[in-house]
């Protein structure tokens, strides 16, 4: 049987192209037959990195059957996983991001966290020496995903180990790490064609807090004034993406990468009170600018309180 690798539902650049990078290494260094695929359509960022490459996009599955044997990489939450995760084969678990509970496996099987910035970073460790087989296209997968997750080395995630293995992989592809992540970050930036509903879904999760449930949205780009320009008809959006996907309440944060901010929209008393009560904000409108504040996983997520 041939084994799934798959990412976390709306997927970005490292849950479109890690699992891209494990398959080719179960296919090409252990032999094993293995299949990337998708929980979703890749955002902005993941889908230049199939064009720039020249990488063909991972079908797109819905579910997944029983006994499917799959490997989960860049989450352990099944909130983010298909609906019958638990009646499939996982038989890994590569990530790094905080243990959430609630898996279950059909026996023992390897699971691999680690306090690193990107899940990339990650799966190079673990190819050891087998990662110099890489070719040039997995080598820029790896760097794209590193990139991306540090945003480019501006958030608090990254690691000295990060930056290394992605000036390392950017020095054997001959690729200047500024002017490659500036063209990412152009496309991240460009979601012109994206509906509102689009974009609060893009990049994001589900988190409850307080016995409330969120899905907490970040839209990272270098023109957040392109986003606010919106905000209007985002905010009006949030209680339809809200009613249909089960939340109480829709959580978007604008990251401004290059002036290493945020902007979170305020539509209503609740989420002022999350404002108020997880980033000590003092509200005067419908947005409020959160200074340093970069990253879900660090910043936002263990932060929000009610």
């Amino acid at each position: 049987m041939t084994t799934l690798v798959f990412g976390h539902k709306s997927p970005d650049t490292d849950s479109t192209g890690s699992p891209i990078l494990w398959a080719w290494y179960l296919n090409e260094v252990k032999g094993q037959s293995a299949e990337a695929v998708l929980l979703g359509e890749p955002n902005t960022e993941a889908a230049f990195l199939l064009r720039k490459w020249n990488l063909p996009k991972p079908r797109i599955i819905s579910d997944i059957g029983d006994g499917q044997a799959c490997i989960v990489v860049d989450t352990n939450n099944p909130a983010e996983l298909p609906a019958n995760i638990n009646g499939a084969d996982v038989q890994a678990i590569i990530d790094h991001h905080k243990l959430v509970g609630g898996l279950e496996t059909k026996g023992p099987i390897d699971i691999t966290i680690r306090p690193l910035a990107c899940t990339a970073t990650l799966m190079l460790d673990l190819m050891g020496a087998d990662a110099a087989k890489m070719p040039d296209w997995a080598k820029a997968t790896a760097l794209t995903c590193i990139l991306s997750d540090t945003l480019e080395f501006r958030s608090p995630t990254t690691t000295a180990h990060d930056r290394a293995v992605a000036e390392r992989l950017a020095a054997d592809l001959g690729i200047s790490i500024p002017d490659y992540a500036a063209e990412m970050f152009a496309a991240k930036s460009d979601v012109s064609a994206f509906s509102d509903a689009e974009l609060l879904r893009m990049d994001s999760k589900e988190y409850e807090v307080g016995g409330k449930k969120f899905r907490v949205s970040v839209l990272e780009t270098t023109a957040p004034a392109t986003l606010l320009d919106r905000k209007a008809s985002l905010m009006e959006s949030m209680a339809e993406v809200a009613a249909e996907d089960g939340v109480d309440q829709v959580l978007l944060f604008v990251i401004d990468i290059l002036n290493e901010e945020a902007t979170l929209l305020v539509p209503n008393d609740l989420v002022r009170t999350i404002a108020e009560k997880s980033f000590g904000a003092t509200i005067t409108g419908d947005t409020v600018v959160l200074p340093g504040i970069m990253s879900r996983k660090k910043q936002i997520i263990p932060a929000l309180a009610l």
